[in-house]
């Protein structure tokens, strides 16, 4: 039972798979699911969720494609985390390395709380720095990194909080609603990393 604090003790077999389950202050980072389904299904077509991601979810999202996903995420290929609840192991959200190059010790992530009534609760830090910490201490990747939307404000205070940098500005990437918005290129350092420990 997780006690709270941050720690990668509890592996489970899955499937034939070793996965480790990351216990934070407030969720756990574990792997995905079939009960995970029907709350991926909930909010891949809600604007207020996938208006700040990629424009892979500008047109609806059917029940293949949602399926299509939750297999690949079981594939031995998939780095990445379903964001649960502490008590009840329940999806909130995921996320996961969409790239991932350890030959040269980098990644970079996407994050997704799926419910708006999770926003806000501080989901997305813990989860953050749980992977963060994975990241430095288990992958031995020395840089993560990550994209945001210059509307994003919510996203930029949690990456910005957690300790990332912006590091470069791709002007004019993305529109929306009428205009053309920014993308924010975000990085974090190992060694930026250790000195917030």
């Amino acid at each position: 039972m997780p006690d709270g604090t941050n720690t990668m003790d509890e592996v489970t077999n899955l499937g034939g798979s070793v996965v480790a389950h990351i216990y934070g202050t407030k969720i756990m980072l574990r792997e995905y699911r079939e009960s995970d389904y029907e709350h991926m299904r909930s909010w891949v077509n809600d604007p207020g969720v996938v208006g700040t991601l990629s424009d892979i979810f500008l047109y609806p999202h059917s029940e293949k494609n949602t399926r299509e996903f939750l297999n690949l995420t079981t594939s031995p290929s998939w780095k990445g985390f379903v964001i649960a609840s502490l008590e009840t192991e329940e999806y909130i959200g995921q996320i996961d390395f969409v790239k991932l190059d350890e030959k040269n010790g980098w990644g970079e992530l996407g994050i997704v709380i799926g419910n708006e009534k999770n926003h806000g609760k501080g989901y997305g830090t813990d989860a953050l720095e749980l992977i963060c910490r994975f990241a430095f201490e288990q992958l031995r990747l020395v840089r993560v990194e990550l994209l945001c939307w210059s509307f994003n404000a919510r996203g930029r205070h949690v990456y910005e909080k957690v300790g990332f940098v912006q590091e470069g500005v791709r002007r004019k990437k993305r529109y929306r609603d009428g205009e053309f918005h920014d993308e924010i290129c975000y990085g974090l350092l190992k060694e930026e990393w250790e000195r917030r420990q």
